[in-house]
């Protein structure tokens, strides 16, 4: 993630240490274009008349989840995940705060006073959904606020030291040139990179073309006695299309369907089953 949030001076990845092979980050344009082609093609074929089938629409119950973008992403990137949330049931939001460039003053003021205007509108908490570079800003939304985040759900997240040689350190590095970095920081990477203290979930892909997807895995753990759970999902899908994937949509609306209080961990048998062998259940 270039030299702005190497603090501990980590490479990672491919030989060149820049991220994965570059035969993936090749393909992440053609791969996303086919990802979001079969997800609205396995909506259209569920139904002629809606996209969505009517014991599906209210598996999210109203609940309230934010949608927080990659970097140099915005929210119109993640439409189709929040729509397909929305369909669901899920009351969804975006961050409304334009593209993400990382932690300059607009984002680390903006982002905290976005969430607690949508938190104030529910009784209950919030689930944050990060893709990417947004997924270390969930991390860090559900340290800041652990009694207002529901679940923390992380779409090739590179969040580890080890995984902050990307792809994109090149655009990092004309981010901070061009719109800053807030003074502390080293301070918010340190403490969004400690155990999360709600159930998350790391979804990442070994073909992932701009980020080592090692650095994107978590340590797993039960929520047992005084601790969250935290689970990894593998799925078969590009970086870019993590908000498009019809594997990737799916895990999410499964996990956001979990009760904290009664977490059950992922498992593929169960939610489609045959459909991905090879990738751990």
């Amino acid at each position: 993630m270039s030299k702005v949030y190497d603090f501990n001076d980590h490479g990672a990845g491919a030989p060149d240490g820049g991220g994965p092979h570059r035969g993936l980050l090749l393909l992440e344009l053609p791969r996303w274009s086919v990802e979001y082609g079969a997800s609205r093609l396995v909506d259209l074929a569920r139904t002629a008349t809606a996209p969505v089938l009517p014991g599906e629409r209210d598996l999210g119950h109203g609940r309230p989840v934010l949608v927080l973008p990659g970097f140099s992403a915005n929210d119109r990137l993640t439409g189709r995940l929040r729509g397909h949330l929305a369909q669901r049931g899920w009351d969804v939001h975006g961050w409304n705060l334009g593209s993400n460039h990382g932690l300059t003053e607009r984002i680390v003021t903006g982002l905290p006073r976005r969430f607690a205007e949508i938190a104030d509108r529910y009784d209950e908490p919030v689930a944050v959904v990060g893709w990417s570079f947004g997924g270390l800003l969930a991390r860090w939304l559900a340290h800041e606020h652990p009694d207002r985040v529901r679940q923390v759900v992380c779409l090739g997240s590179p969040w580890r030291a080890e995984g902050e040689r990307t792809r994109a350190t090149g655009m990092f590095e004309k981010s901070r040139e061009r719109h800053g970095i807030v003074a502390d920081a080293r301070e918010i990477v340190d403490r969004l990179r400690g155990p999360v203290p709600v159930p998350l979930t790391a979804v990442w892909s070994r073909t992932d073309g701009i980020v080592p997807w090692r650095g994107c895995t978590v340590e797993e753990q039960d929520g047992g006695p005084g601790r969250a759970p935290a689970e990894n999902v593998e799925v078969v899908s590009s970086h870019v299309g993590m908000v498009a994937n019809p594997l990737v949509l799916s895990v999410v609306v499964d996990r956001l369907r979990q009760d904290p209080a009664a977490w059950r961990a992922f498992a593929w048998s169960r939610l489609v089953p045959g459909l991905v062998p090879g990738i751990a259940s």
